[in-house]
């Protein structure tokens, strides 16, 4: 892969300046405002995010899953629109501080270039990255050819697999990026608060049971788990709801201020 550490250990080395310097900067009691919150916290999933990317480039040459380093391809993309999103939440959450004097707006400009790299650094990641792939699935397509034969009702089976197995994977850093991001915002909120630490756990476990019914191609198993995930669906919608009415609250306390 396209020396995957290399651009992941570069982006990282400037996201952990950037979160030590607002860490640093922040001052003393302003520990319990949300805008303290969210800097810290897209920092450290972002970073896990990266972290993540390796075991799954591992992952993915390891078991020569040509679908997983696709959707690496994808997950990259991804992260690139994340970085490129939340830099103007990290804007918005600098300017509220600011005008509360626990912070100086002048930590903006300092980390703002970081800020602005790591997007360049992903796209031009992406691209090796996507070269790669292509590359590596012609080698790979071989193995799959001499691992199933030239059946192609079992090579579509095999495909289907290996697409939801891969799905399963990435699954788990944006539920439970998702998860986490929620859990920072609705502290002082007990009772979402507890909803949401109770589907940290829920989530892992629908996750590894899915992989592990579909492994084993039992029915029930599969049907359980496709009612698990409708539940969860629920559950999550509620949160996405409650995360965009606390943006659109964060905007106006913007708008308000300035």
């Amino acid at each position: 892969m396209y020396s995957p550490s290399l651009g992941i250990f570069s982006i990282n080395a400037s996201l952990r300046y950037v979160f030590a310097t607002f860490q640093i900067d922040t001052k003393d009691g302003s520990e319990n405002q949300t805008p303290t919150r969210t800097i810290p916290t897209f920092l450290t999933l972002y970073i896990f995010g990266f972290f993540y990317q390796l075991v799954l480039v591992w992952d993915a040459l390891r078991l020569k899953n040509t679908i997983q380093i696709i959707g690496l391809c994808i997950y990259n993309i991804g992260l690139l629109i994340y970085g490129a999103v939340q830099m103007e939440q990290i804007k918005q959450a600098v300017i509220l501080l600011a005008n509360a004097h626990d912070i100086d707006i002048s930590i903006w400009d300092q980390t703002k270039p970081f800020l602005i790299a790591i997007p360049v650094i992903l796209a031009f990641g992406t691209g090796f990255l996507s070269v790669a792939a292509w590359k590596l699935y012609d080698e790979f397509a071989w193995t799959i050819y001499k691992h199933i034969s030239a059946d192609l009702r079992m090579k579509r089976r095999y495909l289907t697999f290996q697409i939801y197995i891969a799905l399963l994977k990435f699954d788990f850093f944006f539920f439970l990026g998702f998860t986490v991001q929620f859990v920072v915002i609705v502290q002082t909120h007990k009772s979402e608060f507890a909803l949401t630490i109770a589907a940290i756990p829920v989530t892992i476990f629908i996750l590894v049971m899915a992989a592990f019914w579909t492994r084993r191609e039992n029915l029930i198993g599969m049907i359980l788990t496709i009612v698990c995930h409708q539940k969860h669906k629920a559950s999550f919608r509620m949160l996405t709801n409650l995360l965009l009415r606390f943006f659109t609250l964060l905007d106006w306390r913007i708008s308000s201020s300035s």
